[in-house]
């Protein structure tokens, strides 16, 4: 590529979307501002060190983690089904998890409340059939329900993507060196989906740790997430270098679980590597 010239749209978005802002955040969190204006200093940092935001950032950890691993329960089955070249409705399915994203985040959230209200459509057709009704909305079980619905599709379609480029033929050969099914894919398949998986963990992840919509709409006002914490010093409290802090903290786990997917790169061996 000789034409460098052709990147400097994007160079120029890069700095001003992504370099500036980061920049930012970093003056904010290490500075506080006093009668004499802004000073350097770590007291934002030891400020987080109070047990209430830990507690908050425990749960965070946990909620995140949790949905990470319902995704992954859900979605690698379904990756696997998309991937078989024996069925026939792939398509059809396919566009079942992909027209919703279609829509906007906020919107698919809503939904979830007229579903999971007292009075919702849940509860409705359960007292229709005389069935106790549930009452799930504003519970952990809510929130984690909300991230599996809007991020299961992060989990799904890397690790099709990967599925899809595993050659046939080292199934077929281990079928006929007479693995059954369960040896197969545990010594076969699964070790090469390996760097769909990473990437499908870390892209679940990552929005899973720092949502604020979706613990705010399904958790209710009183529900206290890493995300609603620093939405809360920017667009409430109104300290920013708090809640720049935080931010920088939340960046050091996205970098850590960046980390762990790049161990897994397909370039780098990946899954085969546990061959």
């Amino acid at each position: 590529m000789k034409k460098k010239w052709l990147s400097y749209p994007y160079l120029v978005w890069m700095a001003i979307f992504i370099v500036i802002p980061s920049l930012l955040i970093l003056f904010y969190a290490f500075t506080v501002k006093d009668d004499q204006g802004f000073r350097f200093s770590l007291e934002n940092f030891y400020r987080f060190c109070n047990p209430i935001f830990f507690s908050v950032l425990f749960k965070s950890l946990w909620l995140a983690l949790l949905s990470t691993f319902v995704c992954l329960i859900v979605g690698y089955p379904v990756a696997l089904i998309l991937s078989s070249k024996e069925y026939s409705k792939k398509t059809t399915m396919s566009l079942l998890f992909i027209i919703p994203m279609w829509m906007n985040f906020l919107l698919r959230t809503y939904a979830w409340l007229t579903l999971l209200e007292k009075n919702g459509i849940i509860n409705s057709v359960l007292s229709f059939f005389h069935l106790p009704t549930i009452n799930i909305l504003y519970t952990n079980g809510a929130v984690i329900l909300g991230m599996v619905y809007n991020f299961l599709p992060f989990m799904i379609l890397p690790i099709y993507t990967v599925l899809m480029k595993i050659d046939n033929k080292l199934v077929e050969a281990a079928q006929d060196l007479g693995g059954n099914w369960l040896t197969v894919f545990k010594r076969v398949i699964l070790p090469l989906s390996l760097p769909g998986v990473m990437s499908g963990l870390t892209m679940v992840f990552m929005p899973a740790v720092t949502t604020f919509v979706i613990s705010k709409l399904l958790g209710g006002a009183q529900y206290t997430l890493i995300g609603n914490l620093i939405e809360r010093q920017f667009l409430t409290v109104y300290d920013w270098n708090f809640g720049a802090a935080i931010s920088i903290i939340m960046m050091i786990f996205i970098l850590i679980s960046i980390a762990i997917m790049s161990r897994f790169d397909e370039d780098k061996g990946g899954g085969a590597a546990l061959w």
